[in-house]
C-alpha cells in the first residue's frame, strides 16, 4: 500500500493519553485546507451527543497552545515490513541468490508483493500469485501461482556473468488434502547476452536498504506489502552460503530482526507485524514460542497494519502544575472541520487531591480503538446527523487502521492496538449504536456519564489511568477512600489486577460500575510506545479465533486468552463476572429481599424487596443492560458476599457466554442457560476493612442522568460514594 493522506478534512492525535501536571503532552494535526486552524482547551463533563440528555458539555480552560497553527496534510503508511540499511557486501558481478520460506494468505490479490527486495533485485509475487524475480529490468515467473495458506520455498538465483536471472518455488508437506505434493515445485529462467551492460544491470548493489515484505520507492517509501508469513529470508553468495540469514524465531520479544549471517545486518520491524507465529516447522508438539522456537521462526506480515502514524507536532502542551485532575479535550477546528483529542490528567505522583477516584480505561478504549462494527448498518447515520454527533465512523474508514475487533485484509484477527493514531471511538460525541433506546455510546462516550454525575452531585475525583495501574502498581491508588471504574474495564494487565487486588485487600473501597469487567489478558510492548497486544486463546465472546499454536503474546511469552481460563475469574476481585449478552437494550433491577444486618444492606436505603429499580436510561433504556454478570462461587465470589438486585429478565437476543456453555444444552455450573441471563448487584467486604460494590450490567452509568441526575439509581450510587467516604478506607500503611 502507498503512502495515504487520509479523507478526513482536519484530524489529530496525541502521543500519550495519560500527563501529569509537569509533563508534555504532543499534539499531531492533519489538515486539508489552505487556512490555519485554530487550537484551544476544554475540560470534557459528559460526552454525549444525545439532546435528551445532558448533551455535550465541557469547561474552558486557558492553554499557552491556545492559537492558530498552519495547515499541512500528514500522510501515513500503512503495511507491516522489516528494513535492514543495507546488503551484505558480495563480490561485484559474481552469482547470488534469495531464499525464503512463504505462506501466503493473499496470493492473487490483483497487486505486486514483494517478500523480498535487496541490492536492487526483488523475489516476489505478481498479480495473479505467480512467483516473480525482477532485477535490471528483466523478469523470470513461474507458469502456476502459490495457493493460500500453503508452505512454499522461494528461490532466485541470479548470474551476472552469464545473465542469467531464475526464480521458482517448492512446495513443503502439509497436512492439507488440497495441498501441492511435497517437493511439487516450477521454475522459470531468462537469460540474457553475456557482457558487461548486463553484469550492471543484473550485478548487486550492497549499499541498497534489505526490505523483507516490500519494498522502497525512489523516495523510500514502503510499497509493494505482502500479506502472509514469511520465515527464514537469506540471501546467498556463489557458493549458496549465507551473506545474510535472517532468524525471526531470535529476540521475538523485540523489534529487532536478527541477521544470524556472517555479516551481522539486523533490521528493524515497522508497523509491528505479528511475531511468536508458528513457522513451517511446526508439528503440533509444542505451543510456545519459547518451549521450541525453532518452530516459531515466521512472522505474519499484513499489508494494512499500522501501529503508529508517525506524524510531527504541531503543537504541544506541559500541563501546568495547577490544572485539576480530569479529563481533558485538545480541540481544533478549521473553517466547518472540528476535531477533538482527549487526555487524561491525574494529580501529580504521590499527591492527591480528591477521595474519589475514576479509573479511566485507557486500555480498553485503544483496544476498541477504531472498532469497525459488522452490524454496522447506513440508517445509523441518521442518528448521528440528527445529534449532530462525531461524524465520522471506522466502518466507513477502515484506511485510519481497525481495532482488534476487526480483521486484517487477509482474514487474520488484528493482536495489536495503539493510541498512537487518531481514533474515531476516543471522541466526545462518538455513537456506537444508531437503534435502539437512549444514547448508543460505549466506552469512552459512555463513561462520561459517571463524570458528568460526579460534577452533578459535587464529588471531587481524581483520575488514574490504566497505565499509571500498570507502571505504579497499588501506589496509584494510594489514599483515596474509594475507587470507582467506568462501564467497561474489560482489558488487564496482570500489575493491574494486581494493583487493584492489592487496593482492595488493603483496605479500600471498589465500586465496579460496569459488565464485562476484568476479562481478557493484555501486555503491552516494550519498544513500541503505546502498543498493546491480545491473543483471543480457546474461547470467550471474540471477534476471531487466535491460530492453532499462537496463544501465547510474542510482547512477553506469557499465555493469552481470558482471565478466567488462567486462573484469575473476576469473580475472585469483584464477585462477579460476565455471563450474558444481547443487543444494546436493559431492563431495571428488582431488589432482592436482604438482612437489614447483611453486608451491604445499607446501600438499598428505603428501597424494598421486589422494587424496580432503573427502568430508564441512556444506555439501552435501562441500568441492566446489554453485557451482564453475575456471581459464581466456584470461580471466586467470596461466602460472604450480598445479592443486592438482580436484572428484572432480559430480551430475546440475550445468549449464555460461551465460557459457560459445555454443549448447546448444558452449563459449566449446571443450571439451566437460561438462568445465567442475569446481571447480580453486590456487595462484599475483607478482613482489612475494604470493601466491593458491583453492578454487573455495562448500561448501569447510563441511567444516572435520568431526571437530572435525581433518580433511584443515583440516589443508589451516591449512598455507595459517600458511604464509602465516610465509612474508612484509610490510607494503606
Amino acid at each position: 500500500m502507498a503512502r495515504q493522506a487520509g479523507r478526513i478534512p482536519l484530524i489529530g492525535y496525541s502521543d500519550r493519553l495519560t500527563v501529569r501536571p509537569g509533563e508534555t503532552i504532543g499534539f499531531k494535526v492533519s489538515s486539508h485546507a489552505d487556512a490555519p486552524f485554530e487550537a484551544w482547551l476544554t475540560r470534557s463533563i459528559c460526552a454525549d451527543p444525545n439532546p435528551d440528555g445532558p448533551g455535550i458539555v465541557e469547561e474552558p480552560f486557558a492553554a499557552a497552545f491556545a492559537g492558530a497553527y498552519p495547515s499541512r496534510v500528514q500522510p501515513f503508511d500503512p503495511g507491516g515490513y522489516a528494513l535492514v540499511e543495507r546488503g551484505p557486501a558480495l563480490p561485484a558481478g559474481e552469482p547470488f541468490a534469495f531464499e525464503a520460506l512463504v505462506w501466503p494468505t493473499l496470493p492473487a490479490d490483483g497487486r505486486e508483493q514483494v517478500v523480498l527486495a535487496a541490492g536492487g533485485v526483488r523475489l516476489m509475487l505478481l498479480q495473479d500469485g505467480r512467483v516473480a524475480a525482477r532485477a535490471g529490468g528483466a523478469e523470470a515467473a513461474t507458469a502456476a501461482p502459490l495457493k493460500r495458506r500453503r508452505w512454499y520455498r522461494l528461490r532466485l538465483a541470479c548470474d551476472p556473468e552469464e545473465g542469467r536471472l531464475a526464480v521458482g518455488w517448492e512446495a513443503l508437506a502439509t497436512r492439507r488434502a488440497d495441498a501441492p505434493r511435497p517437493g511439487e515445485a516450477e521454475e522459470d529462467s531468462i537469460e540474457r547476452p553475456p557482457g558487461a551492460e548486463t553484469a550492471r544491470a543484473l550485478s548487486f548493489d550492497p549499499a541498497a536498504p534489505v526490505v523483507i515484505a516490500a519494498a522502497l520507492d525512489a523516495d523510500g517509501v514502503a510499497i509493494g506489502h505482502y500479506d502472509g508469513k514469511i520465515e527464514a529470508p537469506a540471501i546467498l553468495d556463489r557458493h549458496d552460503r549465507p551473506a545474510a540469514r535472517w532468524d525471526f524465531a531470535r529476540d521475538v520479544e523485540t523489534l529487532t530482526v536478527r541477521d544470524v549471517g556472517p555479516s551481522g545486518l539486523d533490521g528493524r520491524l515497522v508497523n509491528l507485524p505479528v511475531r511468536g507465529v508458528t513457522g513451517a516447522g511446526w508439528d503440533g508438539s509444542a505451543f510456545s514460542w519459547r518451549e521450541k522456537p525453532e518452530h516459531y521462526g515466521a512472522i505474519h506480515f499484513h499489508s494494512d497494519a499500522i501501529v503508529d502514524f508517525g506524524w510531527e507536532d504541531d503543537f504541544r502542551f506541559t500541563v501546568p502544575e495547577d490544572l485539576p485532575s480530569g479529563i481533558y479535550l485538545a480541540r481544533i477546528r478549521c473553517g466547518a472541520a472540528e476535531d477533538a483529542m482527549p487526555f487524561f490528567v491525574p494529580p501529580p505522583k504521590g499527591a492527591r487531591a480528591a477521595e474519589v477516584a475514576v479509573l479511566a480505561s485507557t486500555f480498553t478504549y485503544a483496544i476498541y480503538g477504531n472498532h469497525a462494527r459488522p452490524d454496522f448498518a447506513p440508517f445509523w447515520r441518521d442518528r448521528f446527523t440528527a445529534w449532530d454527533a462525531y461524524p465520522y465512523n471506522p466502518a466507513d474508514h477502515p484506511e485510519y487502521g481497525l481495532s482488534t475487533y476487526n480483521r486484517f485484509r487477509d482474514g487474520a484477527g488484528i493482536c495489536h492496538a495503539s493510541w498512537r493514531r487518531p481514533l474515531f471511538t476516543l471522541r466526545p460525541g462518538y455513537v456506537t449504536f444508531g437503534y435502539g433506546e437512549g444514547s448508543g455510546l460505549r466506552h469512552f462516550p459512555a463513561d462520561s456519564h459517571l463524570i458528568a454525575w460526579l460534577h452533578a452531585k459535587d464529588i471531587a475525583y481524581d483520575i488514574v489511568t490504566d497505565e499509571m495501574l500498570d507502571e505504579e502498581g497499588a501506589a496509584a491508588l494510594d489514599g483515596y477512600k474509594a475507587v470507582l471504574t467506568g462501564s467497561h474495564p474489560e482489558y488487564h494487565t496482570p500489575a493491574m489486577l494486581d494493583a487493584l487486588g492489592a487496593y482492595r485487600d488493603g483496605g479500600g473501597k471498589l465500586a465496579y460500575l460496569g459488565g464485562n469487567g476484568f476479562y481478557w489478558k493484555i501486555v503491552r510492548h516494550a519498544e513500541q510506545p503505546g502498543a498493546l497486544e491480545v491473543r483471543r486463546a480457546e474461547g470467550g465472546i471474540r471477534a476471531w479465533p487466535t491460530e492453532p499454536g499462537e496463544a501465547h503474546h510474542a510482547f512477553d511469552g506469557s499465555y493469552g486468552g481470558l482471565w478466567r481460563r488462567l486462573g484469575r475469574a473476576p469473580q475472585l476481585l469483584t464477585g462477579i463476572g460476565f455471563s450474558a449478552q444481547g443487543q444494546f437494550e436493559a431492563a431495571p433491577y428488582r431488589v432482592e429481599a436482604v438482612d437489614p444486618g447483611a453486608p451491604g444492606a445499607w446501600i438499598l436505603g428505603d428501597l424494598k424487596p421486589g422494587d424496580l429499580v432503573g427502568d430508564f436510561g441512556l444506555s439501552g433504556g435501562g441500568a441492566a443492560g446489554f453485557e451482564l454478570d453475575r456471581v459464581d462461587p466456584d470461580l471466586g465470589s467470596p461466602d460472604g458476599i450480598t445479592v443486592l438486585a438482580r436484572s428484572a429478565g432480559t430480551g430475546e437476543s440475550f445468549v449464555t457466554v460461551p465460557e459457560e456453555m459445555l454443549t448447546h444444552i448444558t452449563t459449566v455450573t449446571g443450571e439451566p442457560k437460561e438462568a445465567l441471563l442475569r446481571a447480580d448487584m453486590t456487595y462484599f467486604e475483607t478482613p482489612a476493612g475494604g470493601a466491593v460494590f458491583s453492578v454487573g450490567s455495562i448500561t448501569f452509568c447510563g441511567s444516572l442522568p435520568e431526571n437530572g441526575f435525581n433518580n433511584p439509581v443515583s440516589a443508589l450510587l451516591e449512598r455507595v460514594v459517600r458511604g464509602f467516604c465516610a465509612g474508612g478506607g484509610e490510607s494503606r500503611a
